[in-house]
């Protein structure tokens, strides 16, 4: 074909205008105002006609560039048609030298391992090529690639729309002993915020991943991020601005991405900060509290006025213990890659994620293995020394130390230092019979890999 004549069938298969009304900003594109590459990529998964997807792909592989790489990825990724997918990676494979089929992962994983590559308006092919599958996507990536402080090109689609994996707003809590629904080996997920003491099982979380409440006065998000294994519990007010969270349906290394309503930007679930948008560079990040993930049983018999998630959720879910991610759960395969793994553990190793405020820098991973051995545990970042603590069913508890060391944890739960004062163990310090006070240091705990991937200086004890 003609190339003046395939560049005409480009311009009128495909233009891309965004309105203010969409986006948080005046921006209006049009297809001749964008790099053209962008438009031939674009178009392929607008064109029907062979011999033209034939063509487009020959004037692209005739001028290749390295950042033509995850372009072609993605649109091979959400190409329908095998003959398409089949010449997409043919370019893909001649122009790479790779071989790894349709291994998404495979080639995720190449391009990770590389320095980011990627044309002035990938972020108008980004935003157009996932507004494909929810209009919302479009104002994560328009005019915001200068103001990301993660990879672009890492940021990946997690398979359902803004929201699609619904969170629990206000959700109904009852009482414990109406909590029939739950054994005592049930898994749940247990806060305690000004003495308003809350536990949402693993069962019904997994199916929404975020819940967003006001506990003990204090209006937090509770995010589960089902892929890495952490459930994380954030203030959202910051400096009196009430941040309201949703699910945005991305990821980055394997961790889900959070939004904010009203800028839509994207947000780290791991360190509860804007990663994409107009809120980067404002100095904000979100406080976190302590989670203990424990069995029902235990944090009952700890805490017999704790509420609890109601079954009446508003949606209809098999939430049976087990039941959902069951698959993945039950394997070390990874759903989604990270740009590498680390084998020092299992990537699906549980592990006591510990990052102080003040040293974020300095991030901790204790094996839960290992503490299953160490019930009690002292250790220090930077001088703040601290005493993990596990129960018999591994929940895991972190508290400063100072310079106190503690030798015996009781059946009851109590906890006994080297001089022998004993200490009472609570979700917020720990008391000696003295009336002496060790604050609890939040704490959460993940899989090994998802962690590791974030923080790949990490120093890990096993």
């Amino acid at each position: 074909m003609h190339k003046k004549l395939l560049a005409l069938y480009i311009l009128l298969s495909f233009s891309f205008t965004l309105s203010a009304e969409e986006s948080d900003i005046s921006y209006t594109t049009t297809s001749d105002q964008i790099d053209p590459v962008i438009n031939q990529f674009l178009s392929l998964l607008s064109i029907s006609d062979t011999k033209v997807q034939k063509a487009i792909l020959s004037d692209i592989e005739s001028n290749w560039q390295p950042e033509y790489e995850i372009m072609l990825l993605e649109i091979m990724y959400f190409a329908d048609g095998n003959k398409l997918r089949s010449e997409l990676l043919g370019v893909m494979q001649r122009k790479t030298g790779k071989k790894f089929a349709f291994d998404a992962n495979k080639w995720y994983e190449y391009l990770w391992n590389k320095p980011q590559k990627i044309l002035p308006d990938y972020h108008i092919f980004k935003a157009k090529l996932h507004s494909y599958l929810d209009r919302k996507f479009r104002v994560y990536f328009i005019a915001r690639q200068k103001d990301a402080l993660i990879r672009f090109d890492e940021i990946r689609w997690g398979g359902v729309k803004q929201d699609g994996i619904p969170p629990l707003r206000d959700p109904e809590m009852i009482n414990a002993n109406e909590a029939d629904y739950l054994n005592d080996n049930h898994i749940v997920f247990g806060i305690s915020v000004n003495g308003d003491t809350r536990a949402y099982p693993k069962r019904i979380l997994a199916w929404h991943e975020m819940f967003t409440d006001v506990v003990g006065k204090v209006p937090v998000a509770g995010v589960y991020c089902t892929l890495c294994g952490t459930v994380i519990l954030y203030e959202t007010k910051h400096k009196g601005k009430q941040h309201k969270m949703g699910t945005s349906g991305f990821l980055y290394r394997s961790n889900k991405l959070m939004y904010d309503q009203e800028t839509q930007s994207l947000w780290s679930t791991l360190e509860g900060k804007p990663v994409v948008g107009p809120l980067v560079g404002k100095g904000i990040q979100l406080e976190y509290r302590s989670v203990v993930t424990t069995t029902w049983g235990e944090w009952k018999k700890l805490h017999p006025e704790t509420k609890v998630l109601s079954l009446n959720t508003g949606y209809k879910r098999d939430y049976g213990e087990g039941v959902a991610y069951q698959n993945y759960f039950a394997t070390d395969n990874l759903m989604f890659n990270v740009p590498s793994v680390d084998k020092q553990l299992k990537n699906k190793a549980s592990i006591l994620a510990i990052r102080l405020d003040e040293h974020p820098n300095d991030p901790l991973a204790i094996s839960v293995k290992f503490l299953k051995n160490n019930r009690i545990y002292h250790n220090e970042i930077k001088g703040r020394k601290f005493v993990v603590l596990t129960s018999r069913s591994l929940a895991n508890r972190v508290y400063e130390s100072q310079n106190i060391q503690f030798k015996n944890y009781t059946k009851d739960g109590d906890l006994i230092d080297t001089n022998g004062t004993i200490w009472k163990v609570t979700e917020d310090y720990l008391k000696s019979s003295k009336g002496d006070i060790l604050k609890r240091i939040p704490a959460f705990n993940a899989f090994w890999f998802g962690w590791q991937a974030a923080y790949p200086n990490t120093r890990l004890i096993k």
